[in-house]
């Protein structure tokens, strides 16, 4: 069978790191200008070169948004921009307006594109315009089913490429393009500034009695009228790869490195498990939902796949995540004696069982046998976000093991 690509966001250059040793194939991130994400750590034009160096020397691909809704002002610059980007040699540039995509085509010709999903690709015609105009790939509309897209996958010349979110959140209007941001907040959803307001809760007001607020219960936490469930098709690998998808793709670029990693290695076992032997892949179907389920989620829904979403697709009661794991940090270097050390990212204690989670598929449960401060001072505990820490765990370290804590994990008795 056809290897398919497995497509990971990166919304730091750390990230990226981590999505490439993890599994990716191919990550995408946003430089400072022209993406949909302003909030998320994007990159420097130094950061877009070293992680498009250090994804190269893995075999790793590199695409960069430029998916903005473009206005007037936001057209001046795009072509400084895109020069700017071609001398660090990403492997493509995702795109939504046909402003910009014409001055992508104009400007950097040698560099792919990739139309975002962002441009509303919901049936084979509009493939066939984009491949027209020289567009490598399509990222499908979220609101295709498994069935429209073999469809248009039957009606496409066979090189032009079907790109499709596999994992993530949804958004809750066509195609991500949302208005109640810039209606509510001012802040144009479109241009990369969402407040997401769809994960709001939300009351009626009456037009002559203003002022007075009248609450819209389905239950006694109130009612989250837009909150959808986030998509996971872990399970459903050999429907992905029969409708002829060529790219899967994860939503994420404002999520942590463990969110990343977690994701990213139990879609490379579930994709290489089916392609090695489709009956691997179904005995391993409960390992693969066991560890998407330790990365932070709103439940599960397969989304417009399998047809329309029902009520069971939303979550009316709370608009907050599910968390049964805790980041506290990556290892970035490991000492001759055997300690590995970290940037802390959340509160952990000496004596505390933690969990050692491997980029080739093993967790390690541990327990911290010490932690040392950078002037080898020994700490009960680490309570300062972001300090550097050295840590002994009793086990052989590695470069990029992570280390999480269960939210049922065993405390150390304090006095």
């Amino acid at each position: 069978m056809k290897k398919v690509e497995l497509l990971i966001p990166a919304g730091s250059l750390d990230i990226l790191k981590t999505a490439v040793v993890y599994g990716a194939d191919a990550v995408y991130l946003g430089g400072e200008a022209f993406g949909l994400r302003a909030k998320a750590k994007n990159f420097t034009g130094e950061e877009i070169r070293q992680g498009i160096a250090f994804a190269h020397s893995r075999g790793v691909r590199v695409y960069i948004t430029a998916n903005i809704l473009a206005h007037n002002e936001d057209l001046e610059g795009a072509r400084e921009y895109f020069l700017e980007l071609k001398k660090y040699g990403p492997d493509g540039l995702i795109i939504s307006d046909p402003g910009i995509f014409s001055i992508a085509r104009e400007t950097v010709p040698e560099i792919d594109i990739h139309i975002s999903t962002q441009a509303n690709n919901t049936n084979y015609g509009t493939y066939r315009f984009w491949y027209g105009l020289g567009a490598k790939r399509v990222v499908s509309a979220r609101e295709l089913s498994l069935e429209e897209i073999r469809r248009i996958r039957e009606k496409i010349p066979e090189d032009m490429e079907i790109e499709s979110f596999v994992h993530g959140a949804m958004c809750i209007s066509y195609s991500g393009r949302c208005l109640l941001s810039s209606f509510l907040a001012g802040r144009d959803a479109n241009r990369g500034a969402c407040t997401h307001p769809c994960r709001w809760s939300y009351s009626l007001m009456e037009e002559t009695r203003p002022g007075e607020y009248m609450p819209v219960f389905e239950n006694e936490r109130g009612t989250f009228i837009f909150n959808s469930k986030d998509l996971c098709m872990i399970e459903h690998i050999p429907e992905m790869i029969s409708a002829g998808i060529n790219s899967f793709k994860v939503e994420g670029r404002m999520k942590t490195a463990l969110y990343v990693a977690v994701v990213t290695r139990a879609y490379r076992k579930a994709l290489d498990d089916y392609l090695e032997d489709p009956g691997k892949y179904k005995e391993n179907l409960g390992w693969y939902r066991e560890e998407i389920d330790k990365c932070t989620n709103r439940q599960f829904t397969t989304g417009f796949y399998f047809g329309k979403p029902d009520e069971s697709a939303q979550i009316y009661g709370s608009s907050t995540y599910r968390k049964n794991y805790t980041y506290l940090g990556t290892i970035e270097q490991v000492l001759p004696d055997g300690k590995g050390r970290i940037e802390q990212k959340n509160k952990f204690w000496a004596g505390e069982e933690i969990e050692v989670m491997k980029p080739d598929g093993r967790n390690l449960p541990v327990r911290v046998l010490g932690i040392t401060d950078e002037e080898g001072a020994p700490m009960d505990s680490a309570p300062h976000a972001r300090q550097t820490l050295y840590v002994d765990l009793g086990v052989e370290l590695e470069e990029y093991d992570i280390l999480r804590r269960a939210e049922t994990g065993t405390m150390p008795e304090r006095e």
